[in-house]
């Protein structure tokens, strides 16, 4: 379908924009994951991490990260002409999570990345998506050297809902990463198609 622009001019098809957050704990890989699909050089607020940081932020199983995200990460990746995806980056650490309300606002969905090392940094951000109810899939990043479990196995360790898609993903890919955001697009769809069917008369 074509849509005028904004001076009215006929024939030019206007993309429709969603909002993708991508979520998890401090080094799960949020920052790779949006800098290898972005088709645009991505925005990044990351800091050297200092001695602030030392007996805060916990680095067990991520000892070389040297940075941390402290607002955001933004990134941009289009499907054909008519969609594009707008991906934000949410900061992993508890004292930057003032600024998720704003990050959220808006958002189609979000993805969670995870860490099979570090499992449990996961549940602030599934419990967050679950009270504000935005549809979510978690992607565990499989990280060199990491054990690889059974995706039920993981389901079964964060208490997922059954309509929860778990897949994996290596953040580093670009085009692991775009199947991560085509399956949260297929499940927020999936999601719509059947709460329509529920609001219908009987």
């Amino acid at each position: 379908m074509d849509y005028g622009n904004s001076d009215g001019v006929p024939g030019v098809t206007i993309p429709t924009a969603i909002k993708i957050l991508v979520a998890g704990g401090f080094g799960v890989g949020k920052t790779t994951l949006v800098s290898a699909v972005s088709e645009t050089q991505p925005l990044r607020t990351e800091e050297v991490l200092s001695e602030r940081g030392v007996g805060v932020d916990d680095l067990s199983g991520v000892e070389a990260k040297t940075t941390t995200t402290v607002a955001m990460d933004f990134g941009r990746i289009s499907f054909g002409d008519d969609l594009v995806l707008y991906l934000f980056g949410t900061p992993g650490q508890d004292r930057f999570w003032f600024v998720w309300d704003e990050l959220a606002l808006g958002a189609l969905g979000a993805v969670v990345l995870a860490d099979t090392r570090r499992l449990a940094d996961s549940f602030p951000s599934i419990d967050y998506f679950e009270r504000h109810q935005v549809p979510f899939i978690v992607a565990v990043n499989c990280f060199d050297g990491a054990r690889r479990y059974d995706l039920d196995d993981v389901r079964l360790a964060l208490d997922l809902d059954p309509e929860v898609p778990v897949v994996l993903c290596d953040a580093r890919r670009r085009d692991s990463s775009k199947e991560v955001l085509i399956a949260l697009l297929h499940h927020v769809m999936k999601g719509k198609g059947t709460r329509s069917r529920a609001d219908q008369p009987a």
